[in-house]
């Protein structure tokens, strides 16, 4: 019996609605399509700030945080950055119950030699309005900017080396950080590919260290990289994190959230279209025909106003590797699906929103990353699609940049794009002459920007979905210029789409349709049958 969560078409079933960036679409799909839903939402803890307390008191694998502390002490607590959660969580975030309630204990403690790091890693500064939003006005009057900023992986004089991984990779990290006799991170999981070891390794560090594991051979090595039990990159990155917590006294707090990306009043959005009630289609209806109407920059701001209603599912504290064996089975209690089998086709629509695009505009090169990072990699066991397969996704690839935060996107897709897409060529070419140009580099420690590597990272995520799938297809596309440069093909609706998608012979092909947002994951199983033994995602 298929999941709640699986449904198959059939003759009768209503339209899909798909996103396609800040737009909705209503796509018709053949009967024999199996949709892959979201779960329910899983009840939120019903207090989270005693849930805290209790963490920090009972930890996995190590003292309590109290037992930990003495007067005097030098403290440093690292915090997530805005890539987390997607969109950004209704106040009061997570990080900011959390922040209170150490700083109290810290306070409790004669400790007040205390700085909270942004752990930005390469990603673009924070705005002081968006730290406002995420530590809570107390908190952020109290220690911005000078014992709250963000991370500058670029400041060589606060980087300092710890040492180096069995494989003689340097890891370098923030000299605040470093020299604390405590660091404190606290985290909150979006998926199950972020936390664990990858916090302070990669969100303290900087381009000299992440190179050794952010690049395509490691995204190549990877079985999906949204399980970190299979995930070379996540294996890699733990060989860096526990080099870290060799080296400095880390007392790790890790939170899960559910998958309640939408307020009630939008909650439709992430259901079955034939279990909609009268009012929730006529809801849907009106606000596909809205969203049709209005210019761009008023469908990017309808999204872009309110945060998301997450509620926190769970938190433990402790060592981090067991902390975070705690967090992967709680995000996969959320949004893993069963479903038997792989699909010639996999559609995927692709939202407005990413973790690289947090008030932006969601540029050409993040759809990249979104299609064949992302959402390709949202399974556990095997891919949704098969080896060779194709996937539809649903954009408008506009070719439109935020020049603040993203500048160095555009050179990367209007420049070198156009003279390779091979990732190793990218790597060995262009990579390390982008990351040192220091106009970019000045804009990423004075502005907003994104470091000038990180587009060259943003490539590489989509290694797995362009090694594994023939072809990429999108509907809605409003050039022609942009698929074409990211080695896509264009199609005028999903019936042509699936048209082409048809194999030599002419059969029907087996589709699957991953519908989100909310977040959501096929846990895959492939029939002995099907492959006498052997997996078709090998």
């Amino acid at each position: 019996m298929d999941h709640p969560c699986l449904v198959t078409l059939e003759r009768d079933s209503a339209p899909r609605t798909l996103f396609s960036g800040d737009q909705l679409v209503e796509v018709d799909l053949p009967a024999g399509t199996r949709c892959i839903y979201p779960k329910p939402t899983l009840e939120p803890l019903k207090d989270v700030d005693a849930a805290i307390r209790y963490a920090i008191n009972h930890p996995e694998g190590t003292d309590p945080l109290y037992a930990k502390l003495r007067p005097g002490m030098r403290v440093t607590i690292a915090v997530d950055d805005i890539s987390m959660t997607l969109p950004p969580m209704r106040r009061p975030d997570v990080r900011e119950r959390i922040l209170t309630i150490v700083l109290e204990l810290l306070a409790d403690h004669g400790i007040d030699d205390i700085e909270i790091i942004i752990a930005t890693g390469i990603h673009r500064r924070m705005k002081a309005n968006e730290v406002r939003h995420m530590v809570g006005d107390k908190i952020f009057d109290e220690y911005w900017p000078d014992k709250l900023y963000n991370h500058d992986a670029e400041d060589v004089d606060n980087m300092v080396e710890i040492g180096c991984t069995d494989r003689g990779e340097v890891l370098e990290l923030n000299r605040r950080a470093v020299e604390s006799d405590l660091l404190i991170y606290a985290n909150v999981n979006f998926v199950p590919m972020n936390g664990g070891h990858k916090s302070v390794a990669v969100g303290l560090c900087n381009y000299k260290s992440l190179r050794h594991h952010h690049n395509p051979d490691t995204i190549r090595a990877s079985d999906s990289y949204m399980d970190p039990r299979k995930s070379q990159l996540a294996t890699d990155i733990s060989r860096f994190g526990k080099l870290a917590n060799e080296k400095l006294n880390v007392f790790t707090i890790e939170t899960t959230v559910n998958n309640r990306m939408f307020d009630s009043n939008l909650d439709f959005l992430g259901k079955n279209e034939d279990d909609l009630s009268d009012r929730e289609r006529a809801l849907l209806k009106g606000l596909v025909l809205t969203l049709a109407r209005l210019p761009q920059p008023a469908r990017h701001a309808i999204f872009d106003k309110f945060p998301a209603p997450y509620g926190v599912t769970g938190v433990w504290a402790g060592e981090t590797g067991a902390v975070h064996e705690k967090v992967i089975d709680r995000g996969f209690e959320q949004y893993l699906v069963p479903i038997e089998g792989q699909a010639d086709v996999l559609i995927c629509p692709i939202p407005f929103i990413s973790p690289y695009s947090v008030h932006a505009f969601l540029n050409p090169l993040l759809v990249q990353v979104l299609a064949q990072g992302y959402l390709f990699n949202m399974y556990r066991g095997a891919p949704l699609v098969k080896k060779g397969g194709t996937m539809i996704i649903t954009h408008p690839c506009t070719d439109k940049f935020d020049h603040e935060q993203h500048a160095p996107y555009i050179e990367f897709v209007h420049r070198v794009l156009p003279e390779t897409r091979d990732a190793h060529e990218l790597r060995h070419r262009y990579e390390e002459k982008f990351a040192q140009n220091p106009a970019f580099i000045q804009m990423f420690r004075t502005g907003h920007a994104y470091h000038p590597a990180h587009p060259f990272f943003m490539w590489y995520w989509g290694e797995n979905g362009r090694q594994h799938m023939n072809r990429v297809i999108v509907v809605g596309a409003d050039n022609e210029y942009i698929p074409k440069l990211m080695g896509w093909e264009t199609a005028a609706s999903m019936d042509e789409a699936l048209y082409m998608s048809k194999g030599e012979n002419g059969r029907s092909p087996d589709i699957t349709l991953l519908h989100m947002p909310p977040i959501v994951m096929g846990d895959v199983t492939i029939p002995p049958s099907r492959t006498n033994g052997a997996s078709e995602g090998g």
